[in-house]
């Protein structure tokens, strides 16, 4: 039998092996990791700084009073409040679709919501670069998988012309993509995968958690900035980013998203999210798409284009290579007040290792030109 601690010194060796690293304050800008001082945290994905507000603790106190701490059960039990359905309804408003089901939590929607919709004799053809939680749900699913390199439309079209030969009539074909891709912060090109899903035939399944509250009207992800939002058959995303709480969402047609309660297993055989929760992130939606979410998406772009004016979201990853270096970058930068986490595979391909920048609106200028000046500084040495 395997001993586990000789897979931690195999880890160990390979600079892969990962800790907790426990924090002392609430999220925020400024975090204490038990320092003599705060650190400029750049390592969060609260892009609208919405974790710590007064606002929304208000809001989640009140309703704790209201609704309690706990739902009690699954959906399908007794665990269905009133604010779980009022919540889907004003995501499924916000997203353009028919219908809205919500989740514990992002992982779960795509491994819950991907083996839903395919199995045995339907395709599934995944972005390389989708996330962790896409790939073990398709892979749950029990469907056929293929991949096509990053953002290859190519690829994606040979691998479609493919699909639809093997599936049978029932058969079923499903294009899963990120909008804003979580480690390298570049966007799909979802107007031309839109074009190719549909001259196939196809469904498409777009993970909006990184866009969702950042870009588009009202925050409402990429597929609204580019009027794509009919073009896509399900909108997947999460609370736990820029709308500052948890959990997360699946949106589409009634009759899919009625399959989804009927299929989806962490749905299914999970205890329905607090309802204190699911009240307060329905007060945080309306905050992110009403006229403050304006005012911090304004000042989250002044800090990107402070920080990098050619990204297009708020993720700027700064390659480095090698999982030892850039550990030793993250490590320096840590004892130089900053926060900024070494990301090394399987998060990323090997040899790809890097520091993981994330803004947010909650950063003043005066931070952002600090760490741009400590990142200056450490290639200068180097």
């Amino acid at each position: 039998m395997r001993d586990p601690e000789n897979e931690l010194r195999v880890l160990e060796a390979a600079r892969l092996r990962r800790h907790l690293r426990p924090i002392k304050s609430p999220q925020g800008a400024h975090v204490d990791l038990g320092g003599e001082s705060p650190c400029l945290n750049f390592s969060s994905n609260d892009y609208l700084g919405l974790a710590g507000d007064a606002t929304l603790k208000e809001a989640y106190q009140t309703h704790i009073g209201r609704y309690g701490v706990g739902s009690g059960a699954s959906r399908l039990i007794c665990g269905t409040m009133d604010v779980h359905l009022e919540l889907e309804e004003k995501i499924a408003a916000l997203k353009g679709t028919e219908a809205g089901l919500t989740f514990s939590s992002g992982f779960a929607a795509a491994t819950g919501g991907l083996p839903a919709l395919c199995g045995k004799g339907d395709v599934l053809i995944l972005d390389k670069l989708c996330h962790a939680s896409l790939i073990d749900g398709a892979r749950l699913s029990g469907a056929t998988i293929r991949v096509f390199p990053h953002n290859d439309l190519d690829r994606l079209e040979r691998h479609l012309q493919w699909a639809t030969k093997q599936v049978g009539r029932d058969g079923r074909v499903v294009v899963v993509t990120e909008s804003v891709f979580s480690m390298d912060g570049d966007l799909a090109p979802l107007a031309e995968i839109a074009t190719l899903k549909e001259k196939y035939g196809a469904l498409l399944l777009v993970d909006e958690a990184h866009a969702f509250g950042v870009l588009g009207p009202q925050g409402r992800g990429l597929a609204a900035a580019l009027g794509m939002e009919s073009h896509v058959d399900l909108q997947m995303g999460t609370f736990s980013k820029a709308v500052g709480l948890s959990g997360g969402y699946l949106c589409g047609s009634r009759t899919m998203v009625d399959l989804l309660i009927n299929r989806a297993r962490s749905f299914i055989y999970s205890t329905a999210p607090s309802p204190a929760l699911a009240a307060t992130v329905r007060d945080s939606l309306d905050l992110v798409c009403g006229a403050r979410g304006e005012t911090l998406r304004s000042e989250l772009l002044v800090n990107r284009n402070t920080f990098a004016p050619d990204t297009t979201s708020a993720i700027v990853p700064v390659i480095i290579g090698e999982n030892k270096a850039a550990l030793a970058a993250s490590e320096e930068l840590l004892d130089r007040g900053f926060l900024v986490p070494a990301i090394r595979y399987p998060t990323v391909p090997k040899g790809s290792a890097r520091l993981r920048v994330t803004l947010s609106a909650a950063h003043r200028p005066d931070d952002i030109l600090s760490l741009k000046s400590a990142l200056a500084a450490r290639r200068d040495c180097c």
